[in-house]
């Protein structure tokens, strides 16, 4: 299986900046900054870890922006990171804000190990240095939940939070909506594979991969991998800097659902499904006393699939009915409380929040922050919370311009002890983020950088489809 690595993206081949240097040392200096050189202080914590801190060449002014890095596929390269591209890094350094995070103990659904560090590396930076005056957590993917985990299990460590595209609709929700997916695929298209209990994930995935590539060649196929996307609320656009499909071209939103399945989330449910179960002690996810005609009549995607089914001749009734009336998939409840713990949320919000996620992310949908937003209401703490939007596809598809503004209105939100309302409009994020020059508003495209506008956009998600959260303490 080919290695997935799903963090943020990455500016490869862009410098941060001309002269900067680092110096590799477990305690490189009883002062954060002021040494005239961007230095760099890295080594293992005691469950062999790794962890990496950056310090800015000037003045330190006491903000330290503690980065948790998204999933590591078993088998990949799982070093340090403290910040999500070099741009960014660049900006921050150069503003001075101190920059530090860990590689986490394990690859894959690392979040039981991934807490523990980065509050590890959060105690290293204070024995080495000094306790920030504000430690901001923030992270992509994978990382996005673990830096709403961090806020849960350590309110007291932190003055702030950054969640970008990140899993903010927990762990359990997550996957039971996976599920539902690839249930969907499973019953309609291919009953030969194995949605959980998975006993080898490479045949696994091969198979999967194999039925949909065929089901693909057929209006009645494209019609039944469009329901089974529909059920995970995929979005029916995939290249990001390419123009969204219209509403009314259910073709190639079809097409890019395709796309989303075979490239990116096929291997995490027909695959890395295993990774987590291995971890929990058995399957975690459910579909008993689900109504799949419910689940769609809910889904994002809803209109897309009524119209392919009636090009393919398809009863869409005749198939919703099929999966209903099929055996349904019980949890193992120690699987669940595992997952629960690692992590579900009770929208407890003990600092300022602010999340970014894009509008075409077919890996971590934007749904997910509609279930943050959900639970933060329900514990009376929604005031604590902002969401930005970027109308783009792509997972964690942001230009370093994005991700700068993003960061300076949560600081602001800080510096002023209220959200600006009128600053968090589309409007006045763009600008904000094409103010900052050629430069940051940039895109990776294979080994090229694009100039890229900023594209902040005003966006309600549809609500998520199957959420869970923990009972309010």
């Amino acid at each position: 299986m080919r290695p997935i690595r799903l963090a943020s993206v990455v500016l490869s081949g862009v410098l941060l900046a001309a002269g900067l240097t680092s110096a590799a040392s477990a305690t490189a200096s009883s002062s954060c900054g002021a040494s005239g050189a961007v230095t760099t202080a890295g080594g293992s914590l005691p469950d062999g870890a790794t962890y990496l801190i950056q310090c800015p060449a000037g003045h330190w002014n006491g903000t330290l922006f503690l980065y948790s890095h998204g999933y590591v596929a078993p088998g990949s390269a799982n070093p340090a990171e403290d910040v999500g591209d070099p741009v960014t890094g660049g900006w921050l350094l150069s503003h001075g804000y101190a920059l530090a995070g860990s590689s986490y103990a394990t690859t894959g659904w690392a979040i039981q190990q991934a807490l523990p560090d980065q509050i590890s590396t959060l105690d290293l930076f204070d024995q080495t240095y000094a306790t920030p005056s504000r430690t901001i957590a923030w992270g992509h993917s994978l990382g996005g939940i673990i830096t709403a985990g961090l806020i849960q299990r350590y309110p007291d460590r932190f003055t702030a939070a950054l969640p970008m595209c990140g899993v903010l609709s927990g762990g359990v929700a997550t996957w039971n909506t996976a599920l539902d997916s690839s249930f969907g695929f499973q019953q309609l298209l291919d009953p030969s594979v194995q949605v959980v209990n998975i006993t080898d994930p490479t045949a696994n995935l091969a198979n999967a991969e194999a039925a949909a590539t065929a089901a693909q060649q057929t209006p009645q196929g494209r019609a039944r991998l469009a329901l089974a996307a529909a059920l995970d609320d995929t979005p029916g656009w995939f290249t990001p800097l390419s123009a969204e499909p219209a509403r009314s071209d259910v073709t190639a939103q079809e097409a890019n659902q395709y796309l989303w399945d075979t490239q990116v989330d096929f291997p995490f449910a027909f695959a890395l499904r295993a990774e987590l179960e291995a971890r929990a002690g058995g399957n975690p996810s459910w579909n008993t006393g689900v109504n799949y005609f419910t689940q769609l009549s809910r889904s994002a995607d809803r209109t897309e699939v009524a119209a392919l089914y009636h090009a393919a001749g398809l009863s869409l009734t005749a198939d919703l009915q099929k999966l209903n009336h099929a055996i349904r998939i019980s949890a193992r409840p120690s699987a669940v409380r595992y997952l629960a713990q690692n992590i579900a949320f009770d929208g407890q919000l003990p600092v300022p929040v602010l999340t970014m996620h894009t509008t075409g992310d077919g890996l971590v949908v934007p749904q997910n922050e509609q279930a943050y937003q959900q639970v933060a209401e329900q514990a009376g703490d929604s005031a604590m919370l902002q969401q930005i939007f970027v109308h783009r596809a792509g997972h964690c598809a942001f230009t370093p311009a994005e991700t700068i503004t993003a960061a300076q209105t949560l600081l602001n939100r800080l510096n002023t002890g209220r959200w600006d309302l009128a600053a968090l409009s589309p409007a006045r994020l763009n600008a904000q983020a094409a103010a900052l020059g050629p430069s940051d508003n940039i895109y990776p495209a294979g080994s090229s950088v694009i100039p890229t506008a900023p594209a902040f956009q005003r966006y309600r998600p549809a609500p998520y489809l199957r959420p869970f959260s923990l009972p309010t303490r």
